[in-house]
């Protein structure tokens, strides 16, 4: 009988950039699956952001979820719908009110896992807002000139 032999993944030179959120990975991991589907190849450390996992990684924390019964079949609708459009739930719209705390929760959910799995980064903000670029506003900022 042969030995089997593992090799490790290779680390990349660059820097690895955690996700801000498990909002942030889903979305990421969503968009990964439809190039597959497409017919792209997903190899690692290809694009301009090196991330610390793999697609599968966040789609096998959603089935790990899942399985310990966190997660239930209505979460997972929720969230492959609303990460197939690219967009949240929009509480406003009554259509989407209990989608919405569907979507939370299971965001809460994921993103505790990720944060442990060093997937998702503790304290990084997943806003537009960056304190560290600072913009100079100038002219005229009322709304239609008034």
């Amino acid at each position: 009988m042969t030995e089997q032999r593992l090799f490790p993944k290779p680390l990349s030179e660059r820097e690895i950039t955690p996700f801000a959120s498990a909002r942030q990975a889903w979305f990421w991991f969503v968009r990964c699956q439809t190039a597959r589907f497409e017919g792209a190849r997903v190899v690692a450390d290809a694009g301009e952001v090196v991330r610390p996992c793999d697609p599968d990684d966040v789609y096998n924390a959603v089935m790990r979820l899942k399985q310990a019964g966190t997660l239930h079949d209505r979460h997972l609708q929720v969230i492959e719908y609303f990460g197939l459009v690219e967009r949240e739930p929009d509480p406003r719209d009554p259509r989407e009110k209990g989608k919405d705390t569907l979507w939370q929760q299971a965001m809460t959910a994921l993103e505790n896992v990720l944060i442990t799995r060093g997937i998702v980064k503790r304290g990084r903000e997943d806003s537009f807002h960056d304190d560290e670029v600072m913009v100079q506003l100038s002219g005229d900022l009322s709304p239609c000139g008034i």
